[in-house]
């Protein structure tokens, strides 16, 4: 019988995305403040981008639905996970408020 090994490339899934081990600081060496703001720039840049695809069908400038759909996506996944990390760093902050020291 032949062999049935199934052969592939993966990795783990921090690995595809360039993700720093656990205990390690980032790759950049940037300062925590300063990644949420440029993540916050670029979740700004994508809700631009998808009101500039919008206004571009709706004038018939272009872009087909399609492409239009897919940025008000891209903006709205952004926006969603921007607002579910401001929630969890509000509950961390509430929760160390609640501490006894």
């Amino acid at each position: 019988m032949a062999d049935m090994r199934i052969q592939g490339n993966f990795k783990p899934l921090g690995a595809s995305l360039n993700l720093p081990a656990p205990g390690q600081n980032n790759e950049t060496g940037k300062p925590f403040g300063q990644v949420l703001s440029e993540s916050l720039t670029e979740v700004n840049n994508l809700q631009l981008k998808a009101d500039t695809a919008v206004e571009n069908l709706a004038s018939g400038k272009g872009k087909s639905i399609h492409e239009t759909m897919i940025a008000i996506s891209k903006a709205d996944l952004a926006f969603r996970m921007t607002l579910q990390v401001r929630n969890k760093v509000i509950e961390a902050y509430q929760e160390v408020m609640r501490m006894n020291v």
